[in-house]
């Protein structure tokens, strides 16, 4: 069994994934486009087993499961993919005997073709979904393929991810003497933000932001770095102004998910609360209950380095419909 560095959770109306715990992990996308037909799939055909499913493969050692469904689908159909909505993981018996789970989100293609890598996968074909149930070969790969379908018809499959980010771990406060804001990540926390620069790319938030203080800063270094992106910090942010004004932390949260756009948020733990109160009052009210399963509710709410991600309907005005979270591990 691959040692998992992370935990993970995920919800949403018919989901709720814990921490997985098989012998046996691996992760995969269900690609999708519209088109004329309407709602088109990608599915893949793997000459080792002459079948029919999705883009797919067990995690390597270290590697987290979203990670580990990004890089199987570039690596068997040449497909860059940007994680959408989780659907549902799958659960079997290997005829060893093993357990092995497989988990799943949607990705939406575009324009972008695969290019199948010869080996593992020597076809790939755009089916509509009803194509897609005939020509599946294993019953339980049709699972997540309904819950996309469903998605799609309730208009709530084409989102922009919102992730929220806990600094890495930091500087003891206790040995530090000079002005909070400058407080530092421990050596830990530097190695936890190498770590988490790997799974923001996941979802490739568009628009960084963070609390000024240098803690922040330094986690969200090394993906913007990497992805090129323009970082901005907002002080209502710092643990100073959320104290002091928690009504304007809460209005600049609020902006942010007004706008239904990729983005990524770094705070502190005492600001969580505010933060994930305006998450809780925007997500959408037919499937509460079910979305919420996956958010923290108590203090510490999340661990340093660890992350939230809220995915937003486009086209329900930027409801949050699925809820993921990630914690990073700490040495």
């Amino acid at each position: 069994m691959v040692s998992m560095p992370y935990t993970a959770a995920r919800s949403a109306a018919g989901l709720h994934d814990t921490h997985p715990d098989s012998a046996v992990l691996a992760a995969g996308v269900l690609p999708w486009r519209e088109n004329g037909r309407g709602l088109e799939l990608l599915i893949i055909h793997r000459p080792r087993y002459d079948d029919w499913s999705w883009p797919k493969g067990k995690l390597d050692e270290g590697e987290t499961l979203p990670e580990c469904a990004v890089r199987e689908t570039l690596e068997e159909i040449g497909l860059p993919v940007t994680l959408g909505l989780p659907l549902p993981s799958i659960h079997y018996t290997l005829n060893s005997g093993t357990s092995k789970e497989v988990w799943y989100w949607a990705a939406e293609a575009g324009r972008r073709e695969p290019t199948p890598d010869g080996g593992e996968v020597d076809r790939t074909a755009w089916v509509t979904p009803e194509e897609a149930r005939q020509r599946l070969t294993n019953p339980t790969d049709r699972e997540p393929l309904e819950a996309l379908v469903t998605a799609y018809e309730r208009r709530i499959l084409r989102t922009a991810p919102f992730l929220v980010l806990r600094h890495a771990k930091a500087k003891p406060r206790s040995s530090w003497s000079r002005a909070e804001g400058e407080r530092p990540l421990a050596a830990t926390g530097r190695r936890q933000a190498l770590a988490v620069e790997k799974l923001l790319r996941v979802w490739s938030p568009e628009k960084p932001i963070s609390s000024p203080w240098l803690r922040c800063v330094e986690t969200v270094t090394p993906y913007v770095q990497h992805a090129r992106k323009s970082l901005k910090t907002i002080a209502a942010f710092t643990e100073k102004s959320a104290k002091a004004k928690p009504k304007k932390t809460r209005r600049e949260t609020r902006a942010l998910l007004d706008r239904h756009r990729s983005t990524l948020l770094c705070t502190h733990r005492p600001v969580l609360p505010l933060v994930l109160e305006e998450l809780t009052e925007t997500v959408a009210g037919r499937d509460t209950e079910a979305i919420l399963a996956a958010l923290p509710t108590k203090d510490p709410y999340l661990k340093p380095g660890a992350v939230i991600v809220a995915h937003q309907a486009l086209d329900r005005g930027g409801k949050i419909v699925s809820l993921e979270h990630y914690d990073v591990w700490d040495d």
